[in-house]
């Protein structure tokens, strides 16, 4: 079904648009999450970790204002679970991660598989995979590592680059989908 507003636009043709101006509004990206819900101003996160067990389903922004205690809830559960160590993740890519899962209009939570990884831990990961950088933005809390089971690597990709406001990588072999709040730029196959 087709629904139109009131202006004759689809809503694929607003969302296509309300995309496309985050290019000019990258440094407001931080207002996009809200508007694409179309329930006022409100960001939610939701994710669980099949290493840990764990979930998160939360509001953490309502109004121009991050949620401090939901903040430290995203915090934990993206924790580097090896060594039970967590860091204050960078609130952009909660945005990014928020804003494209709007995008791809799912109900279904992320899969975290990496959130914020100890200098240890990303040594390790590095001597195991060529595909970990040395100097890897998971260590400054600013990276995720995510997956869905009910969108394709491809779909996840896309509705994150459409954000333009991080990095975004695709990892098809992994069936995973990197997204940080570094430069603007994309990678994978």
């Amino acid at each position: 079904m087709t629904e139109h507003s009131s202006t004759g636009m689809t809503r694929r043709a607003l969302l296509g648009a309300f995309a496309a101006t985050t290019v000019a509004a990258a440094p407001t990206f931080s207002n996009a999450a809200g508007f694409l819900r179309g329930g006022g101003d409100i960001r939610r996160i939701s994710m669980y970790s099949g290493r840990t067990g764990e979930s998160v389903d939360t509001i953490y922004w309502i109004e121009g204002k991050y949620i401090k205690e939901a903040l430290k809830e995203i915090n934990h559960f993206m924790r580097d679970w090896r060594i039970d160590s967590s860091i204050s993740m960078d609130t952009r890519t909660i945005d990014i991660m928020a804003a494209a899962h709007s995008l791809m209009d799912v109900n279904e939570p992320y899969m975290l598989l990496s959130g914020y990884r100890s200098p240890q831990t990303n040594a390790m990961l590095r001597s195991r995979s060529r595909g970990v950088a040395k100097n890897s933005l998971h260590m400054k809390g600013q990276a995720a590592d995510l997956r869905l089971q009910n969108r394709t690597v491809h779909q996840m990709f896309r509705a994150a680059t459409a954000c333009r406001a991080g990095g975004v990588g695709k990892y098809s072999g992994s069936n995973f989908v990197h997204m940080d709040c570094g430069v603007v730029r994309t990678w994978g196959r």
